[in-house]
């Protein structure tokens, strides 16, 4: 029994002292494949910008007054995108199609009102 209680706490510490070298490496905190990280962030830009567009639309919607047109800024979108979902560098280049492509695609022409 002793020798057995031995043994786990020998496991144990060697487990723990793994586990801190680790830790200290930064391994752990490092993405395992930089490459599948890389391109999983590029896979999911387009995807945030057309959300963040989205999201801008419905909010511009939500703030008019009825009777008056949404106004959406290239500047709301571009917002969104540092914010909500991390993307400091989009270009307003970029901004401004992905806002003209869902203005066409949500059928914004009658009540809102865009600078892009």
């Amino acid at each position: 029994m002793n020798m057995l209680t031995g043994a786990l706490a020998a496991a144990l510490a060697a487990g723990f002292i793994f586990l801190f070298v680790l830790a200290v490496t930064g391994r752990t905190t490092e993405p395992w494949n930089r490459a599948r990280a890389e391109a999983y962030e590029r896979r999911r830009y387009p995807v945030a910008l057309r959300r963040a567009c989205d999201m801008a639309i419905a909010e511009a919607r939500r703030r008019a007054r009825p009777g008056e047109p949404a106004i959406v800024t290239v500047a709301d979108v571009l917002d969104l995108m540092e914010e909500h979902f991390g993307f400091p560098d989009v270009t307003r280049y970029e901004a401004s199609a992905a806002l003209r492509e869902r203005f066409a695609a949500r059928g914004c022409d009658a009540d809102c009102v865009t600078d892009a």
